[in-house]
């Protein structure tokens, strides 16, 4: 039996942080193969550079780091919890690897190693960070949207709405609350994928274009919510609020002038209006009291 096993792996974006010029020509030729995106960094660099390039996996080499590689390793992994790390370095003792591995690193991979290995290993976390974020989820109906994670993609009667990959993120988050409201740093740090700046709001001008896309693909619902000075909240409602989860033949009661409850609505599930309700006349108030208006059971 062989010991090797062909796989093709799907490409993947990695930096590979790691001074060892000889180690990192023979891996980038095997990332070449396999079609991988990848960049080589000789030291470290800003936290929101490497936001920017969008990775699935992030390589470093602890020893080019110097005395900068643990809170440099802290730093990555606190404020990109969602970023797959591989530490590959050279000989360590068991305390390190603990170490590195509380710390937030995924996988840890002592020197000298094969490539293989490595892209191996890569493969391994990133694949166990896309089950953990539900990449593969079933999609979302809600209203006349559907949500396809599988295709980074909403759609409306099968039109795409041609969201970008953040806009798609940021509804993708929202919808998965089920209904919840999201603290506006909450969704930069799980969408960005760090710690917001004081005054920054780029949450705020996404939530603009995504209600803009919505509008124009579904004018008549209502879909990102704002609850002021807290976030925002996912939820399919019909432009003159109706939720649409509204139960059949739930009634939307009003008091009509005179103390008549009149049942102004009665909403299906599916939008239009069931049938206009009675009215029911109020018990008299006493005669020395005003007239008190109030709520009263609607009789079919």
């Amino acid at each position: 039996m062989s010991d090797t096993t062909n796989v093709v792996a799907a490409p993947l974006r990695v930096a590979i942080s790691d001074g060892d010029s000889g180690f990192v020509q023979v891996l980038s030729k095997r990332l070449d193969r396999l079609g991988w995106e990848y960049v080589v960094l000789t030291g470290p660099v800003p936290v929101e550079r490497l936001v920017a390039m969008r990775l699935g996996a992030f390589v470093v080499d602890l020893a080019i780091l110097g005395p900068l590689g643990w809170p440099y390793l802290e730093r990555v992994t606190n404020e990109l919890p969602f970023l797959p790390v591989v530490v590959c370095t050279g000989q360590s003792t068991v305390a390190q690897r603990v170490r590195g591995l509380r710390m937030g690193a995924d996988d840890w991979l002592t020197k000298p190693c094969h490539p293989e290995e490595l892209i191996a290993r890569v493969e391994a976390v990133a694949r166990r960070r896309r089950r953990a974020e539900g990449v593969t989820a079933a999609s979302v109906v809600a209203g006349e949207i559907e949500i396809r994670p599988d295709q980074f993609q909403a759609f409306v009667h099968g039109t795409s709405i041609d969201l970008t990959r953040r806009e798609f993120e940021l509804v993708q988050l929202l919808a998965a609350a089920d209904g919840r409201v999201l603290e506006r740093e909450e969704i930069y740090q799980r969408v960005w994928g760090y710690t917001m700046a004081h005054g920054d709001r780029s949450v705020d001008v996404f939530v603009r274009k995504l209600r803009s896309k919505f509008q124009q693909a579904s004018p008549e619902w209502s879909y990102i919510h704002t609850h002021f000075g807290v976030g925002y909240r996912f939820g399919a409602e019909r432009a003159d609020g109706v939720a649409a989860g509204a139960a059949n033949g739930s009634l939307a009661v009003e008091v009509a002038p005179g103390g008549l409850a009149v049942a102004a609505q009665a909403v299906q599930a599916d939008g239009p209006i069931a049938a206009a309700a009675d009215v029911v006349p109020a018990p008299a108030a006493p005669a020395a009291a005003p007239a008190e208006r109030k709520a009263l059971p609607v009789y079919a």
